[in-house]
């Protein structure tokens, strides 16, 4: 059985031989263990004074004291920093190459918005301040409303979201606060089979059921089959847009007119609102609520390395009951975060999350907002999509593209019928890209698409980048095309871990470091 030092074999199979080389240990890229396979359990890192008999008996612990030593790799200093420095080394990032998955919108993050989040007064900022230290963080809090506002035509907007499905729950639950309100309480949240699985996941959190609509050969929702749905139990309808498909959904006004005609609210999921900010207001497509990620489409790095931002934009019907806090004016001027308990003078839907929010998304997201301006902006949006469809032209000749009739929007999606008789998968072709020193696409998603390859190279990327990225994909193309079976089978070849049985790996994960025994 071969085992490489980094990653384990999920089955005791042979890899066989690499026809490109080893894949690990090559040059200055060393093979890196687990730390806990590199620390030795006899020694620390650190030196400290034993301490005498009549200062343990002084200490008084009240019984929690360790029975046992604790279990951590002894390393020293410079040991633990080479090994961090050396998993770095393996991670791809935007700050490395093009980074094209799909419906993510891995774009650049401008250093200006980390070097401000980064300032004294946001980044040591505490929830539990009193307000009257914090007014410039609330003031930046006020403006980055007005912004959101004022791009999508929405009066009211809930910061307090922490990422793009809570901003759905958040969303949600506000519809079915004022559905409740007006005695009108429905059961029923209709989703396009095109949708992110959050939305479906979310509306059956809040204890709607969840009912798909059809959808057209040309990717967009079946207006026909919304209609035929749609009832006096539907609560909403919620739809991407543009959609996972990459495709703008024209008839988007017709959807919101048809459920507001059922007395249903429409909910649009705003995680690609990076193809359309300063161009397209959602209000004026008839949108009641949308959330946005912060941490896709204005700056901030993907996730936030942590809580993510999903602020969600809600029409006046809905914004009596958006969560708290909010943020308000006193009588001398001063801004303040407010608590109104559910059931108040305005029926708020109450807490979602323990505090404000994230203040270095804020920070990050209104500084990216203000450095690009209103044209900027826009022009953020312009380039994603012209981007998007060089690569679709581009690669149109060799790949099949999913929808081939007109452009796209943010993203570009193919099939896997051109690998038909090849013998190579949407999964091999991922794979030999590692290969060739890029990351994969979005692969098997949108699940209405067989062997997907979804792809979003952002207004980031410069054309030559692209062209560089196009390239590659046509000589793999190629390759596959003329029966080069191998090339894909067993790749990555060059990668510090080879390929693993992922469905193995997913259903039956190993995700805990047992100590062998002595």
């Amino acid at each position: 059985m071969t085992m490489l030092n980094v990653g384990r074999a999920t089955r005791p199979e042979p890899i066989g031989a690499s026809p490109g080389g080893s894949p690990s240990g090559r040059g200055l890229l060393q093979e890196e263990p687990l730390i806990f396979e590199l620390g030795g359990w006899g020694k620390t890192g650190v030196d400290f004074e034993i301490a005498d008999d009549e200062l343990l008996d002084a200490a008084d612990l009240a019984g929690l004291t360790r029975p046992t030593a604790p279990e951590l790799p002894g390393l020293s200093e410079p040991e633990t920093l080479r090994h961090y420095v050396r998993l770095s080394q393996r991670n791809h990032a935007i700050d490395l190459a093009l980074y094209p998955l799909g419906s993510c919108t891995m774009k650049h993050n401008p250093r200006l918005d980390e070097k401000l989040a980064r300032l004294p007064g946001f980044i040591d900022i505490h929830p539990l301040q009193p307000q009257s230290t914090v007014q410039g963080a609330l003031a930046v809090m006020e403006t980055l409303t007005h912004w959101l506002s004022t791009l999508t035509g929405l009066p009211a907007v809930a910061l307090s979201p922490k990422a793009g499905a809570q901003g759905e729950l958040c969303g949600l639950l506000a519809i079915r606060a004022a559905l409740e309100a007006r005695g009108d309480a429905r059961r029923t949240v209709l989703v396009p089979t095109s949708a992110h699985g959050t939305n479906p996941a979310s509306a059956a959190q809040v204890g709607y059921q969840v009912r798909e609509i059809g959808q057209t050969a040309d990717g967009r929702v079946d207006l026909a089959d919304l209609a035929a749905q749609l009832g006096p139990d539907v609560a909403c309808v919620m739809v991407t847009n543009p959609n996972t498909c990459g495709l703008f959904e024209r008839d988007v006004r017709e959807i919101a007119r048809l459920a507001h005609e059922a007395g249903a609210f429409f909910y649009c999921d705003g995680a690609n609102f990076n193809a359309i900010v300063g161009r397209v207001r959602p209000v004026d497509l008839g949108v009641d609520a949308m959330h946005i990620n912060l941490h896709k489409t204005f700056s901030t790095p993907h996730g936030g390395g942590g809580p993510g931002s999903g602020p969600v934009v809600l029409s006046a019907e809905l914004a009596p009951f958006a969560p708290v806090p909010w943020l308000t004016h006193d009588g001398e001027g001063r801004l303040r975060l407010i608590e109104q308990e559910v059931g108040g003078a305005a029926a708020s839907l109450g807490r979602l999350c323990a505090f404000h929010g994230q203040m270095g998304m804020y920070v990050r997201a209104l500084a990216y907002m203000m450095s690009h301006g209103a044209d900027g902006l826009r022009q953020v949006a312009e380039d994603a999509v012209l981007n998007a469809n060089y690569i679709k032209a581009r690669l149109s000749g060799v790949m099949t593209a999913a929808f081939p009739d007109g452009p796209c929007m943010h993203e570009a999606l193919f099939d896997d019928h051109w690998l038909e008789e090849t013998g190579v998968t949407t999964l091999d072709f991922a794979k030999a890209m590692i290969d060739a020193g890029f990351h994969p696409m979005t692969m098997y998603f949108p699940l209405v698409v067989h062997g997907a390859m979804l792809i979003e190279p952002t207004e980031t990327e410069p054309r030559h980048e692209i062209d560089r990225f196009c390239d590659t994909l046509l000589t793999l193309a190629a390759a596959a095309k003329a029966g080069d079976v191998e090339r894909f089978k067993g790749a990555p070849f060059h990668a510090p871990v080879r390929r693993l049985d992922e469905t193995l790996a997913a259903r039956r994960p190993r995700l805990r470091w047992t100590r062998p025994e002595d």
